[in-house]
């Protein structure tokens, strides 16, 4: 592509009227870069344009460069970082203006500063944000820390991109059709480009809130849950309000979020996110465009259907009509009034064909439009539903892949159980065969002494028949004995013992009866004792065996009682490691949350060093406020960590005290390094210092959380101790205001007033001085340029005199108006702020038309620069402005005083445009007569001069972009020195009214 054809695109599309960016002249642009493979030519034309001079440049500029960041060359990013501060600077300069695009512009510069650190920092993310899950998660590396940043980051981009869209829709008068005007459009085209990133960044950020959950407690993401409310809610009420707007409906499909958020603390909740999806037509060509065709368009569409109409109307009737209409005498003889009529008819039907063409046009338009919407639609549901279902896939495969994962476990538990349970029933079982054992073996034992004691009767039984046997034998001797006797006493007796001897036989008989019955007793006694003997050898075998097997389940049971001991050492031992480790994460936590802030604090203390500080001063106020919090953070923080030795599991609080401890104390440096800027010498160096202790001690602070101990090894006193010598500083840096005693003021309002009015008429006196010199000793063209530049100059002074009694008169009105019973030096002194505020504009006034005259002066003399007077006139412009301003705080909005002072100071501003467009042209009606002769000079020496042109223009390009460079610094200086002047309260982000009413003017 050609560079000049890409230059003529960027400053199509980059003016100042206030219309919506052409989307052919953007789409050049991007195209380039592709070409170009970077931005070169895009900032090489954008760093020529006036951008902090008018507030709708700078506003198509943002446009342009935000569709260059997402649709644009990777290159565009790299090509744009030396940019950066630039844009920082533009965007708190333009921040100063509260109407209009000012603000617009200082939150869109902020918003692009922050799109491109966000791609600087985060390289995987494309400029159209436009990313699958899986890579998504090689974004965070697999890390939770990275995906806790990335979700973090991810809320400061949304919140900028949400900050400018409710802006821009607080700009603008809803109660009109603003979306049909060309100023509404060229406020709100830039809002596709939010919409579009805004449903990235929501998707995103719900996708990692719920692999965030899966990961770290609760409790820890509850800052990151109640800031995901707050935007939810923000950006669900800016989609349906952009919906309903009739600009939008024909160029973006704007999705509806949700009626209630996703619900992180449930899991299966991912399930049920919709990403939400935005469709841009085919048809939507530009943001500019009308829902019809473009006029052009139609012209074109009308002409071509005409002359399609015309070649078909001669293929019928030929084409010789076009010398003489309608000429039919020659074919069919008819007279004039037949063919006049005839040519009527053929006019009536040629109309009703116009008319049946143009209602088939514009049906068919209308058609294509409703088929064009239809498919659009269509295109959208599809790609909803290609979103659904490869989000139902995805669900799918994470469900499929969780539900193996508890198939597993499953298993493995049921194996376990199985594995105890078995166990436990064997041991049962044992149990029971013990039990069935040891009855046994108690029966045995009892069956034992039965026998025993039944072997102790038989045993007593043979005893007592052994003595029967001892007895019958001593019987039986002592009957032999007896025998004997008798026997002996026979002789004397013998029939007495003869009837002796036989009853004594037969007494025989029955003994040797009762003797067999005995002896076949013992023997009877004797077979039953061995048998029982026998029975009991048996028995005591099979006790022997049963004692065995009694011994061998004793022993199995002793083993699974060890098994089982064994099991339940490994439980509490598994449960111990558990412990151990949920103790060590929460040890990492402590210590990477501690690295963190250590980091945070010495990259802190490092810009310190980093000249870039110096544009963007700080105020002592600002610093006492964050003292204030750190002081209350050190606190929280220290009771955080009593909690955490009580209680070690709930480590939440004192993370979240570590992190913003860290934030406040980088804060607090970064604004203590700010502030020396605008403090004197030694007070700079000792609050550089004290912040640099602070700093110190706050790592020695932060060293001892990581170690194991109690409360009193953490102490905080030599923090608190540099936190106290900050803020003694500090207060010494506070303004002081304007040395001027109060009762002074009503004078010195008075004074101010009639010393600028003199001065004005001195002015006035010297500028008819310098023209009568001027008639007196020039002619021709330079004593036309004076008389038109001191004659501007005099009409300048005039409008100044008649702005300066209308300030009079405005002020006299305000002060009868509102002292009341007091006098108006009381009401001057009761009301100082105003009161500085009207001195230092009158200073300025008086100030400003000397500096014009002597600027005059010397161009008159042909000693001094058209440009320093055209400057000038602006100076001047801007401090009857600032008098305005200042005069009209207090003044009553129907005043016809106040009518009197606006119309003195629209005279002002028609003067200044006079002063301005005299010199102009005075400059170039003496540029003209000292052109320069090259008819002499020969082709080296043209040569050689045409060298030292380029040399002097590359020359005069850089000198140019230095000097707008120390213009903006001396600008915010000038400023900021004003505001220390006048007393304004530093730190704050609205300007005092008179201050916006200058940066107005001189913009």
């Amino acid at each position: 592509m050609d560079v000049s054809k890409m230059t003529v695109s960027i400053n199509k599309a980059i003016n100042t009227q206030e219309v919506a960016v052409k989307e052919k002249h953007a789409r050049t642009c991007i195209l380039g870069t592709h070409h170009e493979k970077g931005a070169q030519t895009f900032w090489s034309v954008v760093n020529r344009l006036p951008l902090s001079s008018n507030a709708v440049l700078c506003w198509k500029f943002c446009h342009v460069f935000h569709k260059l960041l997402r649709d644009g060359h990777p290159n565009v990013l790299k090509d744009s970082l030396r940019y950066k501060n630039e844009l920082g600077d533009m965007s708190r300069m333009w921040g100063h203006l509260s109407e209009g695009y000012g603000q617009l512009c200082s939150i869109y510069l902020k918003l692009l500063r922050t799109k491109i650190e966000y791609h600087t920092k985060n390289p995987r993310f494309p400029g159209n944000l436009q990313m699958s899950d899986r890579q998504l998660d090689e974004a965070g590396e697999s890390d939770v820390n990275n995906f806790f940043q990335l979700t973090v980051e991810m809320f400061d981009y949304l919140e900028c991109e949400l900050n400018l869209f409710q802006t821009v829709f607080n700009s603008l008068d809803m109660s009109r059709s603003v979306s049909v005007t060309t100023a509404g459009q060229c406020r709100l085209a830039p809002l596709i480009q939010v919409i579009l990133d805004c449903s990235h960044l929501y998707d995103y950020t719900v996708k990692l809130l719920f692999k965030l959950h899966s990961c770290l407690p609760a409790d820890t993401l509850q800052g990151h849950r109640d800031r995901f409310m707050e935007q939810f809610t923000k950006l669900k009420d800016l989609f349906y309000r952009s919906s309903n707007l009739q600009y939008f409906k024909r160029l973006i499909q704007i999705p509806q979020l949700p009626e209630n958020p996703p619900n992180f603390l449930r899991a299966s909740a991912l399930s049920e996110h919709i990403s939400p999806v935005v469709v841009i037509p085919a048809e939507a060509s530009s943001p500019d465009s009308e829902p019809v065709l473009e006029k052009d368009d139609l012209m074109d569409l009308d002409a071509s259907q005409q002359n399609l109409f015309d070649n078909k109307f001669d293929d019928i009737f030929g084409s010789s009509f076009s010398s003489d209409p309608f000429n039919f005498n020659s074919q069919n003889g008819v007279n004039k009034d037949e063919k006049d009529h005839l040519i009527d008819q053929l006019y009536q039907e040629i109309s009703g064909l116009k008319a049946q063409l143009e209602n088939m046009k514009t049906e068919s338009q209308r058609a294509v439009l409703q088929l064009k919407g239809r498919i659009n639609e269509l295109e959208a549901e599809l790609a909803e539903q290609q979103h659904l279902r490869q989000q139902a896939a995805d669900d799918s495969e994470f469900l499929r892949a969780e539900l193996d994962e508890l198939k597993k476990k499953r298993e493995d538990t049921e194996k376990a159980q199985r594995s105890l349970t078995e166990i436990e029933r064997k041991a049962q079982a044992n149990e029971q065969r013990y039990s069935k054992l040891k009855e046994k073996y108690s029966e045995l034992v009892q069956n034992h002494a039965d026998l025993l004691r039944k072997n102790a009767e038989v045993t007593k039984q043979v005893s007592v028949a052994r003595q029967a046997q001892v007895d019958l034998e001593r019987e039986k001797k002592e009957l032999e004995d007896s025998f004997q006797r008798i026997s002996e006493q026979a002789q004397r007796k013998t029939q007495e013992q003869t009837e002796v001897l036989e009853n004594l036989k037969q007494e025989l008989a029955t003994s040797k009866q009762e003797l067999q019955i005995v002896q076949g007793s013992l023997e009877t006694c004797a077979q039953s004792k061995e048998k029982w003997v026998t029975q009991i050898a048996e028995l005591e075998k099979e006790r022997d065996s049963l004692v065995n097997a009694v011994a061998r389940r004793e022993e199995e049971f002793s083993t699974l009682q060890k098994q089982l001991e064994c099991t339940q050492l490994k439980l509490s031992s598994t449960q111990e490691s558990m412990c151990q480790l949920a103790k060590d994460q929460r040890k990492m936590l402590l210590a990477e949350s501690r690295k963190a802030a250590e980091q945070v604090i010495q990259e802190a203390l490092g810009r310190l060093e980093e000249p870039s500080l110096v544009s963007c001063a700080g105020s002592a106020d600002h610093l006492l406020s964050t003292v204030k919090y750190v002081s209350s953070c050190i606190e929280q923080l220290e009771k955080c960590w009593s909690q955490y030795l009580a209680r070690p599991e709930d480590i939440s609080g004192l993370l979240h005290s570590v992190t913003l401890l860290a934030h406040l104390t980088s804060d607090t440096i970064v604004q203590g390094g700010t502030t020396c800027l605008r403090a004197p010498p030694e007070a700079a160096d000792a609050l550089t210092e004290a912040c640099k202790q602070y700093g110190k001690e706050t790592l020695v602070y932060l060293a001892f959380l990581e170690e194991e101990g109690t409360l009193e090894n953490v102490n905080s006193t030599a923090m608190k101790s540099c936190l106290s010598k900050i803020t003694a500083i500090g207060e010494e840096l506070l303004p002081r205001g304007l040395d001027i005693k109060q009762e002074e003021l009503g004078d010195l309002v008075d004074k101010e007033l009639a010393a600028t009015s003199a001065a004005i008429e001195t002015a006035t006196a010297r500028i008819e001085e310098m023209l009568s010199k001027s008639r007196a000793g020039d002619t021709g063209v330079k004593l036309e340029v004076n008389e038109r530049i001191l004659g501007s100059c005099t009409s300048l002074m005039q409008a100044i005199q008649v702005l300066v009694v209308a300030s009079k008169d405005l002020q006299r009105e305000i002060v009868e108006s509102g002292r009341g019973t007091a006098s108006p030096k009381e009401f001057y002194a009761k009301n100082s702020r105003w009161t500085e505020g009207l001195i230092s504009a009158s200073k300025a006034v008086g100030w400003g038309a000397t500096v014009m005259v002597d600027a005059a002066d010397l161009v008159v003399q042909g000693r001094g620069k058209f440009e320093e007077l055209m400057v000038c006139s602006h100076e001047i412009a801007a401090s009857t402005a600032q008098l305005v301003a200042a005069s009209k705080v207090k003044a009553d909005k129907d005043s016809p005083n106040l009518a009197q002072l606006q119309q003195a100071s629209r005279g002002v501003n028609q003067a200044t445009a006079g002063v301005v467009a005299s010199t102009i042209s005075g400059k170039s009606q003496i540029e003209e007569t000292d052109n320069m002769d090259f008819s002499s000079m020969t082709l080296t020496q043209i040569k050689r001069q045409e060298m030292d042109s380029q040399v002097r223009v590359l020359e005069l390009e850089n000198e140019l972009q230095k000097e707008r460079q120390k213009l903006g610094e001396l600008r915010k200086k000038h400023y900021e020195l004003a505001g220390v002047a006048e007393g304004w309260k530093e730190g704050t982000e609205a300007s005092p009214p008179a201050l916006q009413e200058v940066v107005a003017e001189r913009e």
